[in-house]
């Protein structure tokens, strides 16, 4: 054969064969390709299907609104001992300043204010007690005896009165009942926090121990001066 016969034949070999594909790759291939989608639906189905739970889950109550509520009811139980103007004066019996104890029946045929603050040797409290301290002679001149009421023990209130010079006597309710049956404990609030608490409130009670005049949420500010006014009307 000829150099040129050998060359026609080796081109016409190679234009007629054509390149085969590796069996291997191809099923390889194919394989992926029908793996791959249903992988794919599966991972969606399962993302749904957590996303539908975790929007069904109920929420849980935290701790602080649980602490509210309680606190809301305690308050709501306060509060159903309504003391009105009018009715008799709740007998009470405490510890006070000086030792010894100091009681309604003390001041039986006189008038009583009673103030209730929410702790000694605060600054609205003790304006309030020296105002108080500085009318006691035209208090007395009208028949009218004062005593201060706190949550603080006794040896807090001497201190406070030994502090300011205050010449009323000042009664420790640490267990809160008499607080509580004047009105003067229950919920407050200070910087978007719920509490129970000392109410800032007032009672006048007359000659035959009944409730003359309430003075709730009382402003420090020229209060006992108000307080003795309403002392001589009556």
């Amino acid at each position: 054969m000829s150099k040129k016969t050998r060359k026609k034949s080796s081109k016409t070999t190679a234009k007629s064969s054509p390149a085969k594909a590796s069996p291997g790759k191809a099923s390889r291939s194919k394989a992926v390709a029908s793996v791959r989608p249903p992988a794919a639906k599966a991972h969606k189905a399962v993302a749904k299907k957590s996303s539908k739970a975790a929007k069904a889950a109920p929420v849980k109550a935290s701790h602080k609104d649980a602490s509210k509520s309680l606190n809301s009811a305690a308050s709501a139980a306060t509060k159903s001992i309504a003391l009105v103007e009018g009715a008799k004066a709740p007998d009470f019996r405490l510890t006070r300043d000086g030792g010894g104890e100091v009681s309604l029946t003390d001041f039986a045929g006189k008038k009583l204010v009673l103030f209730f603050y929410p702790r000694a040797d605060t600054p609205g409290c003790t304006k309030e007690a020296i105002d108080f301290t500085r009318l006691k002679d035209a208090f007395a001149e009208s028949g009218t005896e004062i005593l201060g009421v706190s949550a603080d023990t006794v040896k807090a209130q001497e201190s406070f009165r030994n502090k300011h010079q205050l010449a009323i006597p000042l009664g420790s309710d640490q267990q809160h009942e008499m607080l509580e049956a004047y009105g003067a404990w229950g919920e407050k609030s200070m910087y978007g926090r719920t509490f129970l608490g000392i109410l800032r409130t007032t009672v006048l009670v007359d000659a035959n121990g009944r409730i003359a005049r309430i003075w709730r949420n009382v402003r420090v500010d020229g209060h006992a001066d108000e307080v003795l006014a309403a002392a001589r009307s009556l």
